[in-house]
C-alpha cells in the first residue's frame, strides 16, 4: 500500500486555485449572499414566526404546533383550500388550452401574424392593477357594461361579484385571460424548436394532421409543457392581486385562496403566527405536488 504524500490535499487545492477554477465561484459569491439576505433571512424569520402567537405590535411566545393545529381545525383554512385547488386547476386547464391552440396558430403562415403575436401579449404586459380594476368596473353592478350589454338583447343583469358561483367563475375568467400569454409564447417558442422532419417523415407514413398533432407536437413539448403547468400552478396560488382587487375573497369567502387567508389572518386579524403558519402549509403542499410531478416526468 503506497503512502499518500503530506500536504497532497493542501497542493492540490492549491493548484485548483492557481489554475483560475475558482474564478467561476467567486463571481458567483456575491449574488449567492445576496439571495441568501433576501431569501433565507425572511423564511427562517417567518417560519419562527410560525411556531408564535406573535401578532405586528409584539413578538409573542414559543407556541409549538398551536398555530398550525388551529389551522387545519379551521373551516376558513378548508375553504380557501378548496378555492385554491379550483383557481390552480381551472387557471393551469384554461390556460393551456388557450395558450397551445393560439400558440399553435400563431406558428402558421397567415397575414398580419406579427402584429396579433403583440396583440395578444397585451393582458399580460397591462399591469395587474389597471387590467382588474378595468374589469371590476366592466362587471361590479347591474349597470356595469356587461350587465347593459346582456340587457340589451332583453336577459336580466348578472351579478357577477355578488353570486358565490359567478364570482368564483369570474376570478377564474379573468385569471386566465392575464395568464394564458405567457404560456401561449413559452409554448409558441417550443413549436417552433421541433424538428420539420418529423412531420415530413409523418406525413410520409401517412398520417393526418390530428396524428401529427398528437404524436409527434404534444410529444415533442411534453417537458416544456409540464414545467409550464408547475410554474403557472405555483403562480396561481399565491396569486394575490387577482381576488383582492375583484373580490377582497368574498362573498362570504367564496374566492379566499391561501394567500389572501394568509393577509387577512394577519393584516385585518393581528395574528402574524397563524398568517406565517398558512404560508408553510401552502409552501409544504406546493413542494409535494411538484415532486410527484417531477416524479412522474421522469418515469414517463
Amino acid at each position: 500500500m503506497t503512502e499518500r504524500a503530506p500536504y497532497a490535499g493542501r497542493a492540490s487545492v492549491r493548484q485548483w486555485w492557481t489554475n483560475g477554477n475558482a474564478l467561476p465561484y467567486l463571481l458567483l459569491l456575491p449574488s449567492v449572499v445576496v439571495i441568501g439576505v433576501v431569501i433565507l433571512i425572511p423564511f427562517f424569520e417567518a417560519l419562527q414566526y410560525s411556531f408564535t402567537n406573535s401578532s405586528l405590535l409584539e413578538a409573542g411566545t414559543f407556541v409549538g404546533f398551536d398555530n398550525y393545529t388551529k389551522l387545519l381545525s379551521s373551516k376558513d383554512f378548508w375553504n380557501a383550500f378548496r378555492f385554491s385547488v379550483i383557481f390552480a386547476l381551472a387557471n393551469v386547464v384554461g390556460c393551456y388550452i388557450l395558450g397551445l391552440g393560439l400558440a399553435l396558430l400563431m406558428n402558421m403562415e397567415m397575414p398580419f401574424r406579427g402584429f396579433f403575436r403583440v396583440a395578444l401579449l397585451l393582458p399580460w404586459i397591462i399591469p395587474s392593477v389597471v387590467s382588474i380594476v378595468s374589469w371590476r368596473w366592466m362587471v361590479a353592478d347591474h349597470n356595469a357594461v356587461f350587465n347593459q350589454i346582456i340587457q340589451l338583447f332583453g336577459g336580466r343583469p348578472i351579478f357577477f361579484l355578488s353570486n358565490n358561483d359567478w364570482a368564483q367563475f369570474t376570478v377564474v375568467l379573468i385569471k386566465i385571460w392575464r395568464s394564458f400569454p405567457f404560456m401561449m409564447l413559452s409554448l409558441l417558442a417550443a413549436l417552433q424548436g421541433i424538428d420539420r422532419s418529423l412531420y415530413e417523415a409523418a406525413a410520409l407514413d401517412g398520417a393526418t394532421k390530428w396524428k401529427a398533432f398528437w404524436h409527434v407536437t404534444l410529444p415533442q413539448i411534453r417537458d416544456v409543457s409540464i414545467v409550464l403547468c408547475l410554474l403557472m400552478t405555483i403562480w396561481s396560488v399565491n396569486d394575490f392581486d387577482t381576488p383582492f382587487l375583484l373580490t377582497q375573497g368574498g362573498p362570504a369567502n367564496s374566492t379566499e385562496n391561501f394567500v389572501l387567508l394568509a393577509y387577512k389572518y394577519t393584516f385585518a386579524r393581528n395574528d402574524l403566527g397563524t398568517g406565517a403558519a398558512i404560508s408553510f402549509v401552502t409552501l409544504i403542499i406546493l413542494m409535494v405536488f411538484i415532486v410527484i410531478m417531477l416524479r412522474r416526468q421522469r418515469e414517463a
